[in-house]
């Protein structure tokens, strides 16, 4: 027998990621804030076995540049989304960064780890997109402006 709070509960209603969801641009964006090279998201939704609705893959010339990269993108998902990632891996060395979302998992990788692990050639039945062009719009918070307040001397 079931008890009363189960029956009682709704059942949860799973959403799934789009091309144009806020938390996709956000990653983008900040990707691109921060010169991130050969950005391509995959959309891994028709996959079954696939972990996530989508990756976002890019690259940067050293270490320092990864983790700029994967802390900005962290920063500003926070921010706009309001979402901490569920898991982050890899930021110690540098090579690749993995920040998991659930529904989308970002990598980041030193581009000579990117050749060597071939991720897109592992995921290929998903549709690759470039992500290369200009920033993709993403509704923005309004910032508040500081005030400014002119002190005069008193003599």
């Amino acid at each position: 027998m079931a008890s009363r709070s189960e029956s009682a509960a709704s059942p949860k209603r799973i959403s799934r990621l789009t091309r144009s969801s806020k938390i996709l641009k956000v990653i983008i964006n900040a990707i691109h804030d921060k010169k991130g090279e050969n950005v391509v998201s995959l959309d891994l939704r028709k996959i079954s076995e696939a972990v996530s609705d989508f990756f976002i893959v890019c690259e940067a010339p050293s270490t320092v540049q990864v983790r700029a990269i994967a802390d900005w993108v962290e920063a500003e998902v926070k921010r706009e989304c309001g979402e901490k990632p569920y898991k982050h891996e890899g930021h110690g060395a540098g090579q690749w960064v993995l920040i998991d979302y659930v529904n989308v998992v970002v990598h980041v990788f030193l581009a000579e780890t990117r050749k060597f692990y071939k991720l897109e050639e592992m995921w290929s039945d998903g549709v690759a997109e470039d992500e290369n062009d200009a920033p993709v719009e993403a509704p923005t918070k309004v910032k508040k402006s500081a005030k400014t307040t002119k002190k005069t001397s008193t003599k």
